[in-house]
């Protein structure tokens, strides 16, 4: 009897092989031929002796037994190394989908403008709808005019802005969710707190509230003008809340887009919400992304759900709002 040549030992961690070399071994071996898993694997039969022979060399292993004209049979170290390969190629393919999984899956940061007059009444709840689904994401946001929302935009600082279509001119884009028609806020003391719909020329001689914020003037002026009224403005101010409580305390009536859920103002006097007879321009409220830029998953999905949540009409501070 001859002996073996002694195989030359290992250091532990040298052993070397891929997953293409244990996917053909297991192929040939179920086969019983190279040919078979050659067709089955659709590769050239050379190509799989390749790997057979390349796996062996780096498992230090003879694993097949080849026989001319009759196939492959396994080695006794081959029909080991069959089992462990196979339950390798299970957990690769399990890590492989959870790997695409998690990648299809929004995580990390996102950066979120709002405009100011939305940011209390939209935000918080989509925010947390959002979070509910995507847990992943890690959340920050700004609030802002328009102008700064756009200069963020710009800037690289903020990923998207929850926003009106107002003084957008093509830098951005945007994706609408709804339209928001003007209706009208009232005090309960108001001479015309009675009325379910009023005609804004009706209300030429009343102050007024305004909302004052760089393209809320511009967009309220035009309606006003389109009515054919000059407004007798007796107090403004940049801050929605203030808005709404100067108004429930018989400072003036105002016009607004957005919907808090709640008609009491922030120091607890009633508000009344009166229609408006006619048509008026609505603004658009969406998201805006900077054009430049691609957005990544966390955007998209923070945007779809929004739009998931307006066609619903369950998007916070927009009930009763027009459809798209």
């Amino acid at each position: 009897m001859c002996a073996m040549p002694a195989e030359p030992e290992r250091a532990a961690g040298s052993i070397r092989f891929t997953l293409r070399q244990l996917h053909c071994f297991v192929a040939v071996a179920e086969a019983g031929s190279v040919t078979g898993a050659a067709e089955r694997l659709a590769l050239s039969p050379s190509s799989v002796s390749a790997a057979i022979a390349q796996l062996e060399q780096g498992l230090g292993l003879v694993l097949l037994m080849r026989h001319h004209a009759r196939g492959v049979t396994l080695t006794r170290a081959g029909e080991r190394v069959l089992e462990e390969a196979r339950d390798l190629l299970l957990r690769a393919g399990a890590l492989g989908r959870l790997a695409g999984e998690l990648a299809a899956f929004p995580s990390g940061p996102l950066a979120i403008g709002c405009l100011v007059t939305l940011a209390p009444v939209v935000l918080p709840g989509l925010l947390a709808s959002f979070l509910a689904r995507f847990p992943a994401v890690e959340p920050r946001f700004r609030e802002g005019d328009q102008a700064a929302l756009l200069a963020l935009l710009e800037q690289g600082r903020i990923d998207l802005a929850l926003t009106y279509d107002l003084g957008l001119e093509g830098r951005v884009r945007f994706t609408p969710l709804c339209r928001l028609p003007p209706h009208l806020l009232l005090g309960e003391d108001h001479p015309l707190a009675g009325r379910r719909r009023v005609a804004l020329a009706e209300l030429a001689d009343h102050p007024w509230v305004l909302l004052d914020l760089p393209l809320s003037r511009e967009y309220f002026a035009a309606l006003f003008a389109d009515a054919g009224i000059t407004p007798r403005i007796a107090a403004r101010s940049p801050h929605f809340e203030l808005v709404r409580s100067l108004v429930a305390n018989g400072f003036g009536c105002t016009l607004a887009n957005i919907r808090p859920g709640s008609e009491v103002a922030g120091d607890g006097r009633r508000l009344l919400i009166v229609e408006l007879e006619g048509t008026h321009r609505p603004v658009t409220l969406g998201f805006a992304t900077a054009a430049r830029l691609p957005s990544s998953r966390a955007v998209r999905a923070f945007i779809e759900h929004a739009a998931e949540l307006a066609a619903q009409g369950r998007l916070p501070g927009t009930m009763a709002a027009g459809g798209l």
